[in-house]
């Protein structure tokens, strides 16, 4: 029943982080999903990986991202809500056909993991959900700092399902906090990146940028 409940925030909490337009709360949903997601590891019997997600994860990657929309010195804030628009990703016939494929494979990986319903099968399930979520959110949105949430999200949602898949061991054990280490310095690297790219070019998003060297270029 607590596997349950707790497949069920994370999953809620992803959607916060994934759909939300205000970038703060969003921020914020991010960090209760790690807290949430220490819990996971501690369900799972990895007390020190519990207490490596809430470092890493919702301290320091939370606290990159909160600090991202404050700016600092000579680095402007970034606006709370993001009015950039989607990317049409729903037109395209191909695209349809790609997106139900993925729905496909998820529901037959789904059926899978979920045959003998036991608390690690379920967490692997919901890894492969959060995957999912954030892997479309990644692609459809263009503001760079819902992406870099997008990114996190797409990296906890591989590191459930492995450790389901694989089972617990202290080889991947030692694998999902190389990729905490590697998700924070991505998340380090990409904030950055953002405010820089936000004070000298007034830009959120890349498309523009190039753009406008598509027709300087002409």
């Amino acid at each position: 029943m607590v596997a349950w409940g707790l497949a069920a925030l994370l999953l809620a909490l992803a959607g916060v982080c994934l759909l939300e337009r205000h970038l703060w709360r969003a921020c914020q949903g991010f960090v209760a999903f790690a807290l949430l997601m220490a819990l996971a590891w501690l369900l799972l019997g990895a007390p020190w990986l519990a207490l490596a997600e809430a470092l890493f994860g919702a301290l320091l990657t939370g606290g990159t991202l909160l600090w991202t929309l404050r700016g600092r010195g000579s680095l402007p804030r970034l606006a709370e809500l993001d009015q950039t628009p989607q990317r049409g990703l729903w037109m395209a016939p191909l695209r349809w056909l790609l997106v139900l494929c993925w729905l496909g494979l998820i529901g037959a990986a789904l059926v899978w993991l979920l045959d003998d319903l036991s608390s690690t099968s379920l967490l692997a399930a919901t890894g492969l959900l959060i995957l999912g979520l954030g892997l479309w959110a990644f692609v459809t949105h263009r503001h760079l700092l819902r992406r870099l949430l997008a990114f996190n999200l797409l990296g906890s949602g591989v590191f459930l399902l492995l450790a389901g898949v694989a089972g617990p061991s202290a080889e991947v054990w030692g694998l999902i906090l190389v990729g905490l280490v590697v998700a924070l310095l991505g998340s380090v690297l990409g904030a950055t990146l953002l405010l820089r790219l936000h004070a000298q070019a007034d830009q959120i998003t890349l498309n523009a940028v190039f753009g406008a060297s598509a027709d300087s270029a002409r």
